[in-house]
């Protein structure tokens, strides 16, 4: 399915959205069937667990873990986070182990008052460290982000003390969404797989 205006327009919905889940896996979907076709999908989720709002991507990826899935491979959890200090090596240990990886970035952010509790769908890597000035390698062939709390001054203290209830909520959205759109882009992939075999016999 091709989707040219995925490019020009990254989704952004609020968590609290009637079938929220729904519209963020059909998004997902499709950017994976345009995009990840016969490459081995990699979920990168920054963060850490000291800080409340940077939390957000370590709780998705506990979540993504516990389905102990084939279909992706993982990086980032409670655990075993990815943050500042071992990004770097996280990302060349990815490019070691997989060939031609299609990566997932999930992270965090900060944003306006209006947007705070949003989701962010788009083309391009996370720049993780980008919201509290820091310089880090950009993440992924497609991001994934959550608008935790307001950005533009005090951002370590805010991401401290932003709301474990938020964080949690949207971090359920993300799993729950993204798990069921890889499964999705598995499935179909294998479809068409049996299809050309049966074609070719």
């Amino acid at each position: 399915m091709k989707l040219p205006f995925m490019k020009e327009t990254p989704l952004k919905v609020p968590y609290t959205t009637v079938n929220v889940i729904g519209i963020l896996v059909n998004r997902l979907t499709a950017m994976l069937e345009e995009l990840a076709d016969g490459r081995p999908i990699v979920v990168v989720c920054i963060g850490t667990d000291r800080s409340t709002g940077d939390a957000l991507g370590p709780l998705i990826g506990t979540s993504l873990s516990k389905y102990r899935s084939p279909h992706f491979s993982l990086f980032g959890t409670l655990e075993e986070p990815v943050h500042a200090m071992n990004l770097d090596d996280t990302l060349m240990e990815i490019n070691r182990r997989f060939h031609k990886p299609f990566i997932i970035g999930i992270d965090a952010c900060l944003g306006q008052v209006a947007s705070v509790g949003s989701i962010q769908v788009g083309m391009g890597p996370v720049r993780p460290g980008a919201g509290v000035n820091k310089e880090l390698p950009p993440v992924g062939d497609i991001h994934i982000t959550g608008i935790v709390n307001v950005g533009g001054f005090m951002e370590y203290f805010v991401l401290q003390n932003t709301r474990l209830h938020l964080v949690m909520k949207m971090a359920d959205t993300i799993s729950i969404s993204l798990f069921t759109a890889i499964v999705n882009h598995t499935n179909a992939s294998r479809a068409r797989e049996q299809t050309a075999v049966a074609d070719n016999s």
